[in-house]
This record gives structure tokens, sequence and C-alpha cells, in this order.
């Protein structure tokens, strides 16, 4: 039965400082799991626990959740935050997209305009795409000089190392989809009408630059995977799964918190409503 498996999180959780390839991280894993069924009761099972673990973090008022998404095209971002994140109850959930920057946003520091939306305490913040488009889509497109974006892998290390000394947990997630994988999807965005929207022309310019994306996340998983900021590489091709492994990894992230509701007012035993 489902009930009996379990998800092991540590298979997907990136050694920090050390070197890997994403050729040897399969996108079709899916553990221990044969059915969708069997995995997607395990979801649900999750995301009304995150539910309770938000209600309980908010109460509290202690402790941050930051979440952060990557991934190629097409990769499952928004499908994730749908699916995973529908747990987490609106009024302490903040979700954020960060596209190509303002005119003002490109006056400042990379990291101006992330840190506003970074979780105050007892808030959840989902971050699709982040501060890494600095050192990925702007490095392949080499839209700074190398030693600008060079730079930054430390800079986004003492950020998040200031975030996590502040008490916000950081959980970053990338959903690793195969190359085969993303054509299919693209091909279901042009086939269906209304999935037609989600379609980009300029997807397809990303997608002859897959090569030196890899090599960009790679670095990225090489310089900033910390113990206070760890990088997941999620199973991206079969949903069921994806789905099943971020909402494991998260449950156990804010259990690991180790929360308590609030003592009640004193003299509450005694109050009468009338």
């Amino acid at each position: 039965m489902g009930e009996s498996k379990a998800v092991c999180c540590e298979r997907y959780a990136v050694p920090v400082g050390e070197r890997i390839k994403l050729e040897d991280y399969d996108p079709d894993d899916k553990g221990e799991f044969t059915k969708k069924s069997e995995a997607r009761e395990l979801v649900k099972a999750n995301v009304k626990r995150i539910a309770e673990l938000q209600e309980l973090m908010f109460a509290e008022g202690k402790h941050a959740l930051l979440i952060v998404l990557q991934a190629m095209d097409a990769g499952g971002k928004d499908s994730t935050i749908r699916h995973v994140m529908g747990g987490f109850n609106p009024q302490g959930c903040h979700v954020v997209g960060f596209g190509v920057p303002t005119e003002e946003e490109r006056g400042h520091d990379f990291l101006w305009r992330i840190h506003p939306h970074t979780p105050r305490d007892g808030y959840v913040s989902i971050f699709n795409r982040s501060h890494y488009e600095d050192v990925l889509v702007v490095r392949v497109n080499e839209l700074v000089p190398k030693k600008v974006w060079q730079a930054r892998y430390d800079h986004i290390n003492h950020f998040e190392r200031l975030l996590f000394d502040r008490g916000v947990t950081i959980l970053k997630f990338y959903l690793n989809i195969s190359k085969q994988e993303q054509k299919e999807r693209f091909e279901d965005r042009l086939r269906r009408k209304d999935k037609n929207w989600k379609f980009n022309p300029a997807d397809l310019k990303t997608r002859a630059q897959w090569g030196d994306y890899m090599r960009a996340f790679e670095d990225v998983f090489e310089r900033c995977t910390t113990p206070w900021a760890p990088w997941y590489i999620v199973p991206g091709n079969r949903k069921w799964y994806r789905n099943l492994v971020v909402s494991t990894v998260i449950v156990r992230a804010m259990e690991a918190m180790d929360m308590r509701y609030p003592p009640a007012p004193e003299g509450i035993e005694d109050v009468v409503i009338e």
C-alpha cells in the first residue's frame, strides 16, 4: 500500500561543496512508487499537514519559510505552486515571480528587488524564479561581464545566511525535467487551445541553450548549496512524483521548526461569554 512507502528526500539533496552533474540525476525517477494513486494520496495528506503547520507558524510568529522554485521553461513551477502550495493560507503566504528587471531595479544591486519579498515572522514566501536568475539567464546571455556574475555566488550565500540568521528556513527546488519532456510539454501547449497562451516563441531560444543552462545550474548547485539554504534536485518528468517530493520536504522542514502555540491569555479560564 502507498501508506507503507516513503520518500527518501536525502537522495535529492545536493551535497554541500561538491561538484555534481545533472546527467546523473534521473528526471524520470519515481522512488519506490509505481502508481500515481499511491503518491497522490500522500500528497493530499502532505497538503493538509502543510496547512496545519502554517497556522501554527503564523500563531507562534517566530519562524518564516522561503521556498525557491527554479526550472527550465515548462519545468512545472506554476503547477507545483498550484498542487502543493495550495495548502497555504493566502493571508500568510506571498507568491512572487521575478521576470526581467525594470529600469528602476536595474539601477540598484541585483538583490535590491528580492529583499522586500522575503517573508516576515510567521509568513511564507514562494519565489517563482528568483535571485538565481542573475547567475543563470544573465550568465548564459552575457548580460553582464563574467567578473560581475562570478561575484554574485558569494553575495547570494551571504544574503541567504542573513535570512537564515533572522529565522527564515530556506528550501530551494530545481524541478529537473529532460529535454524530451520539455519538447512534449511545448507541443502540448501548441496543440491545446487552452494552453496556447502559455507558449512563448522566446522559449525556443532558451531551449537551444540547454547545455549552457545545465552548466550554469551545476555551478549554482556547487557554489550555493549550503547547510542553511539547501538545494533539492527534484525529478520533474512525473508531475505526481514531483509534487510528492516537494511536499514531503516542506512538511519535514516545517515540523523540524518544533513550533508551539503561544500560551492563552491570563485568566481565560474565567471568561464567560454572555
